[in-house]
């Protein structure tokens, strides 16, 4: 492939893909939309990825960047808001790109979804996730293009918000409430998600249209707290709170300022595992060993004072 769209390439889960990509083919151009280009930013380090300022929402900004793209890459994602800024994100915007791609005929599309999808799932996330996949297989149908969905578990990683939050918190609080948990995870490396993005538009593999990218051990959310406080070296107790008392506390985490650490969606999510199912492909069916949440031990390793 000489030319690859990724959209949500500026965040997380994108800048590590972008940099497996560039490992994998330094020839390939890579065109990263972002609403914001004013500052430095990682990717711009890499000479193959082109920052381009674009509302990925807006036709007629996304077409003209998909034309005489090989393949988009999927990746923009909200974790919390109302019903209708999942719907706006998940849905609207998956069938703003789908009608691009036709238009400009892009033929290869990855989609980044999440384990536990489902129309009568509990949640707007996992509800609305399940409606985004549903515009991508019509797609694919009418289209005639290859479509890849990948459902990854909870996403790890040293530039994470998930492990580095629950770290900082076990530094300043002796005890830490936890609403969900007993919630099931199967943490996946981020790393692991980007070689199976890359194998993915390699088509090296036949794993299938959907793809569950899940790490090697299902964790309740109490045992990766706690093992991600002794990496840290700072592992506290943890207080579990019932449905309801996390209910409350996420509606008060809603409206402090910023983006809250926990809402009440995610804890309606959190009452399906989000484990792979063993009916769907893996890793594994792509050539990709997962790493184990230890991974990140060096990174939280009390022993060196720039991790602290």
């Amino acid at each position: 492939m000489k030319r690859i769209v990724i959209t949500g390439g500026t965040g997380f889960v994108g800048r590590s893909i972008c940099e497996h990509l560039v490992e994998h083919d330094a020839g390939c151009r890579l065109v990263v939309p972002t609403r914001r280009l004013a500052g430095s930013h990682p990717l711009q380090v890499l000479p193959t990825v082109d920052l381009v300022q674009a509302d990925v929402h807006d036709a007629k900004a996304i077409t003209p960047l998909l034309e005489g793209a090989d393949a988009l890459v999927q990746l923009v994602a909200i974790l919390h808001g109302s019903a209708e800024d999942f719907d706006r994100v998940h849905v609207q915007l998956q069938r703003t790109l789908a009608a691009a791609c036709t238009a400009a005929g892009v033929r290869r599309v990855v989609q980044v979804s999440a384990l536990a999808v489902g129309p009568q799932a509990p949640s707007n996330y996992l509800r609305s996730k399940a409606a985004g996949e549903a515009v991508w297989q019509a797609w694919g149908r009418s289209s005639g293009g290859a479509l890849t969905v990948l459902r990854p578990s909870v996403i790890f990683g040293a530039e994470d918000r998930f492990t580095n939050l629950f770290a900082r918190l076990q530094r300043l609080f002796p005890v830490l409430p936890l609403a969900g948990s007993g919630a099931k995870f199967q943490p996946v490396w981020v790393g692991d998600v980007a070689q199976a993005v890359v194998e993915s538009l390699a088509g090296g593999h036949a794993a299938g249209p959907v793809i569950e990218c899940a790490g090697p051990d299902v964790m309740t959310l109490e045992q990766i707290v706690q093992r991600v406080g002794a990496m840290a070296g700072c592992r506290r107790p943890v207080l579990p709170l019932p449905e309801a008392a996390g209910m409350l506390q996420a509606a008060a985490m809603g409206v402090l300022p910023g983006e809250p650490l926990m809402s009440r969606d995610n804890v309606l999510s959190m009452r399906v595992p989000s484990v792979a199912g063993g009916t769907l492909p893996g890793l594994a069916a792509l050539g990709i060993d997962p790493a184990p949440l230890e991974i990140l031990a060096g990174h939280f390793s009390p022993a060196d004072p720039r991790r602290r």
